[in-house]
């Protein structure tokens, strides 16, 4: 009797534990799907990745679905055509779209970084030492700190950067190239490129944080962030609000554990282990770990200072910052990490 009260006993555990995860699972194929723009070799794959493995989207009860795209302006068509649900991109573009009746919002996740570099043993101690020099940018013209930097150069030393040096256009990885082989006396490059230009040896001229106390801007400005229509987050609450707490969290890991690092070595495509630790140091420090008030006004500064610049072919039809650029959800779970400190309300 005994044994069979054992059996007996063990059968129930058994088939209740066979129903419990039944039941999870039929939950989680119940969670909304969550389809992620990215750009095929971006850095935000990063995050992706990790977010899958600790099944952080399970967590927070949607389905993570992540397409790949070839450049940022398939990034824009395909939020714009509906093909996926949110990209990562910056908040002037959001702000431009929504002077076309647009109804994209931003949820900052990126400060800007970076600055202007120069060859290690260079002489160079401020831009009056750099006169008929390459200066390499990447970006295009409407790049935001390459128009920090000339605004920069303007009201430190009342010089017109483009007229005391020829300036070059090119893709990032030629631009490393180019100043790797002494083609250009400087470079203004996207963060991971630079992150490359520093584990080689090169050294920062000016960095994008000087530039922005020079201009009056004391706040780590928000650049980058998940980007979505306003009215899909309004009826996908619970995806657009999980989303986002499974990508602070994710930051969160990347934050703080080295071991996360080391597991997605390959993924960063480091050439060897000073680029590596150059990447993760870089990643580390553009991650935006405060947004309220402060930052807001920040960038309402830097958008009449790059609008300036910039002209209508950065800001389009926009003559200021719309309220709502920025978005916020006090639904959002923002206590994941004592580092992050987001602005908690509604919008």
């Amino acid at each position: 009797m005994r044994a069979l009260s054992t059996f007996l006993i063990i059968s129930m555990e058994f088939f209740t534990h066979l129903i419990c995860t039944k039941v999870i699972a039929n939950e989680a194929d119940s969670f909304p799907i969550v389809n992620i723009g990215v750009l095929k070799y971006g850095t935000v794959n990063w995050e992706m990745a990790v977010i899958k493995h600790h099944q952080l989207d399970k967590k927070y009860q949607f389905d993570l679905k992540v397409t790949s795209l070839s450049s940022k302006n398939a990034s824009a068509v395909a939020l714009q055509s509906k093909a996926v649900d949110i990209i990562l991109s910056d908040w002037f573009w959001v702000n431009r779209q929504r002077f076309n009746n647009k109804n994209f919002t931003l949820f900052p996740t990126t400060i800007a970084a970076g600055g202007l570099y120069i060859p290690g043993d260079s002489k160079a101690r401020s831009l009056l030492d750099l006169n008929q020099v390459k200066i390499g940018i990447a970006g295009g013209t409407v790049d935001k700190n390459w128009l920090l930097l000339q605004a920069y150069a303007q009201q430190k030393y009342q010089i017109n950067i483009n007229e005391k040096n020829e300036i070059v256009f090119a893709s990032p990885p030629l631009l490393n190239r180019f100043m790797q082989k002494g083609d250009l006396g400087a470079a203004i490059n996207f963060w991971h490129y630079s992150a490359r230009l520093q584990a080689d040896g090169f050294k920062i001229l000016v960095s994008v944080s000087q530039m922005l106390t020079e201009l009056g801007v004391d706040n780590n400005l928000p650049l980058l962030g998940w980007v979505f229509d306003q009215t899909w987050a309004a009826n996908n609450n619970q995806a657009v609000t999980g989303f986002i707490q499974a990508s602070i969290e994710a930051k969160k890991i990347l934050l703080s554990s080295d071991e996360e690092w080391l597991r997605i070595k390959p993924l960063t495509k480091a050439e060897n282990n000073q680029v590596f630790t150059a990447l993760k140091n870089g990643y580390r420090e553009i991650i935006l770990q405060k947004f309220g008030p402060d930052e807001i006004q920040a960038s309402k500064k830097v958008f009449t200072i790059l609008a300036k610049q910039g002209g209508q072919a950065l800001v389009g039809k926009a003559t200021t910052l719309d309220k709502k650029t920025f978005w916020h959800n006090s639904k959002v779970n923002l206590a994941l990490s004592k580092n992050i400190n987001m602005l908690d309300s509604d919008q």
